[in-house]
């Protein structure tokens, strides 16, 4: 089973109404972050680019997004208005999800990621010569 095909047949799993939220979500971090492979990681959708970039899942009254703690802290302002806690967000399902919030949270994870990894890698080089 292709990943595509987990994360579908988990967004399938829920409520219709759910299903829109949960495939508005989807459609907004894939776009934010064309580049990152979608997979299922601890049982809800999760967009990976040098690592994990951000998770959502839903649940019965609201769709939680997981963009690790550094993109909460980041965005802890704008975030203000949302339950959550140190590394997820709470967004009702009553109201419409912030998409350029999530879209400007999943770039600043994607160059999270990325400078990580060049970090990384030229560590890496560093101690080779």
């Amino acid at each position: 089973m292709s990943k595509s095909t987990e994360v579908d047949n988990y967004i399938a799993g829920f409520p219709t109404d759910t299903q829109k939220v949960l495939e508005q979500m989807r459609s907004t971090v894939k776009l934010a972050a064309p580049e990152a492979q979608e997979i299922m990681n601890y049982g809800i959708p999760t967009l990976a680019l040098e690592g994990n970039l951000v998770h959502f899942g839903g649940f019965k009254s609201h769709i939680g997004f997981y963009p690790a703690p550094s993109g909460i802290e980041a965005f802890k302002e704008q975030l203000s208005v949302f339950k959550g806690a140190k590394g997820s967000i709470q967004f009702p399902l009553d109201q419409p999800l912030p998409i350029d919030l999530i879209t400007r949270i999943t770039k600043f994870r994607v160059e999270e990621n990325i400078a990580k990894a060049m970090a990384k890698s030229n560590k890496k080089k560093l101690s080779k010569s």
